[in-house]
């Protein structure tokens, strides 16, 4: 009986142990600068410079009340991310572009991140993720 107690404590011993060590937390993202509550928000989440704009490692798609939005990312690791947003004012389930790719519909970028002749860079849209974070983006 005894060694079942023992052998019992140092699995539930080595198991939070490995809970705690994989911390994981919350993005929560309040847009805010739409213009009208037509169509959705369309947010993605990034994990890396090379994956930036192209492959989220999150998304979601949030419905546009009294011109805001409020998603939550929930079980982040700890890391690095940046955030994209388009909002489909149109509501044809997709981002529309001009000619060289230029957004025609309103966009945000974490760290409200700008582009000089092409898109925002990862490096100026990234933010640390080590304990829950709240973040406000406008779109534009």
């Amino acid at each position: 009986m005894q060694r079942i107690i023992i052998t019992v404590s140092l699995f539930l011993f080595s198991f939070i142990q490995q809970i705690t060590a994989q911390e994981n937390h919350s993005i929560t993202i309040e847009f805010t600068g739409m213009k009208s509550d037509k169509g959705d928000l369309y947010v993605a989440l990034y994990n890396s410079k090379d994956d930036f704009l192209k492959k989220s490692i999150k998304g979601d798609i949030v419905q546009v009340k009294d011109k805001k939005a409020t998603v939550v990312f929930k079980n982040i690791p700890e890391g690095e991310y940046a955030v994209s947003a388009f909002h489909d004012a149109n509501d044809n389930k997709k981002m529309d572009t001009k000619i060289f790719g230029i957004p025609k519909e309103p966009i945000g970028i974490s760290n409200d991140a700008k582009g000089f002749f092409g898109p925002p860079k990862y490096k100026d849209a990234k933010f640390t993720v080590n304990a829950d974070v709240s973040l406000s983006i406008t779109i534009k």
